[in-house]
């Protein structure tokens, strides 16, 4: 049996998936999964320096081998066997691989690749993937090219091939996080938006730390950003191209507005507006303005975010006295009340699968970074600490990033992933306190 079946087998004891194999009419198997529960043991895997051709240095050979491993290894899924504990060194890209060598070590996938300088500062990467058990292949080998400042990016796309041959998910490594970058004492901190690869390298700052900036959200291409700013004095809602970083400002919207997200097919937002003394969410058509007004109830209405069809919008309101999610038509209309446990919830993020809801939970003077159902059923608190807020989905609908901030007078927030069984937990390194992150979709 093939490692891709061995390693979906393990899945399923793993996970607790539910896997489904059937046979299109081309007699390859397709396989289903669904995951419910945690993982409890990683696959082994082992991800040797790339062989250099050409002028290619060794540290980028390398390097690119480490970003490729430490995707997998942040999973949960896959344990990365150090490269001083490889008895074998790939030399040459094409050359038979000694399984034994690495069955030695008790791996059971092998990524071998190579990296080649060529003209013009650009660069030729090659992987293959290997059942180590079975001593075969898995799938065809892969090339792309690139500029050499591109390498990061590169090392992800395999990385992200890895993760699909041998899960079967969609993945989630090539994808970027904008999130708000902080610094400076708690009762004086400045505030600039940030833009970071997934593993929170290449920083790059896009607004100064003059004024608040909150709750940055991507459009459905990841070329613009939506975000709230204290520019003015008072929240106001812009949009930023990230090509040019030119910036939008809605000067038609009366009153504070805040909460702005954007709609699947990017054409329109949503976003809560406060005027006269009451807070509700409108949706603006972005080439129009054209501005349409979906609650008129007495009451705090905010966090809008629409599901992935853009049939319904999910978001929060002390309507009904405390603070709890409710779901619309798109048009505005009946809301109906989905969460029902101790409590108030607050933030809610549709999954891009469609099939649950992120939010924050406050209960019994902690806060939760939780799931449900649609229909308000499954409740499942992923995490509790003083200040667990602001989650958001990768764009496999299997990770939750959020942002995390510990108590005191030195209190600061830090960037977390928890996958949507609640384990492997993980803080993302940053260069700065970091909150408010946003999931880029899978970039193109």
């Amino acid at each position: 049996m093939k490692l891709f079946y061995c390693v979906c087998f393990f899945c399923a004891i793993f996970f607790n998936f539910f896997v489904g194999i059937s046979f299109s009419q081309d007699n390859k198997p397709t396989i289903a999964i669904n995951v419910t529960e945690g993982v409890i043991d990683p696959v082994l895997v082992a991800v040797p320096s790339f062989v250099r051709e050409g002028s290619t240095s060794k540290v980028l050979s390398s390097e690119m081998a480490e970003v490729i491993a430490n995707d997998l290894a942040r999973t949960g899924l896959f344990r990365a066997i150090p490269e001083r504990s490889h008895i074998s060194r790939v030399s040459n890209f094409n050359a038979p691989i000694q399984f034994s060598d690495w069955r030695a070590i008790n791996s059971a996938i092998l990524v071998t690749g190579s990296v080649a300088a060529t003209t013009g500062g650009k660069i030729v990467v090659k992987f293959r993937l290997w059942d180590v058990v079975a001593q075969t292949e898995i799938g065809n080998g892969i090339k792309y090219d690139g500029t050499v400042d591109k390498w990061r990016r590169i090392s992800h796309k395999v990385a992200d091939e890895v993760y699909k041959r041998i899960t079967g998910e969609e993945p989630y490594f090539d994808t970027r996080i904008v999130f708000v970058s902080e610094s400076g004492p708690k009762d004086n901190r400045k505030k600039r938006l940030a833009l970071m690869d997934q593993d929170g390298a290449n920083r790059v700052f896009l607004t100064s730390d003059r004024s608040i900036v909150l709750a940055p959200r991507f459009s459905p291409n990841a070329s613009q950003i939506l975000y709230t700013s204290y520019e003015t004095g008072k929240p106001r809602v812009y949009l930023m191209d990230l090509n040019n970083r030119r910036v939008r400002s809605f000067n038609n919207i009366q009153g504070m507005s805040f909460a702005p997200r954007f709609s699947p097919d990017g054409r329109r937002m949503v976003l809560s507006i406060m005027n006269d003394g009451n807070t509700d969410i409108y949706s603006i058509n972005l080439a129009t303005g054209r501005r349409v007004r979906l609650t008129t109830d007495p009451s705090i209405d905010t966090a809008p975010s629409f599901s992935p069809d853009g049939e319904q919008i999910v978001f929060e309101s002390d309507r009904g006295g405390s603070q709890q999610i409710y779901v619309m038509p798109v048009n505005g209309g009946s809301a109906k009340r989905i969460s029902f446990g101790a409590g108030r919830y607050a933030t809610p993020v549709w999954s891009p699968r469609g099939d649950l809801v992120a939010f924050t939970k406050i209960s019994k003077g902690k806060f939760h970074i939780g799931v449900m159902r649609l229909d308000g059923s499954k409740e499942r608190l992923l995490t509790t600490s003083f200040l667990d807020e602001g989650p958001t989905w990768a764009p496999n609908g299997r990770v939750i990033m959020f942002f995390r901030e510990t108590a005191g007078a030195s209190g600061a927030p830090s960037i977390y992933t928890v996958d949507v069984t609640g384990r492997n937990l993980r803080k993302l390194r940053t260069a700065s306190f970091a909150s408010d992150p946003a999931w880029s979709p899978l970039l193109k």
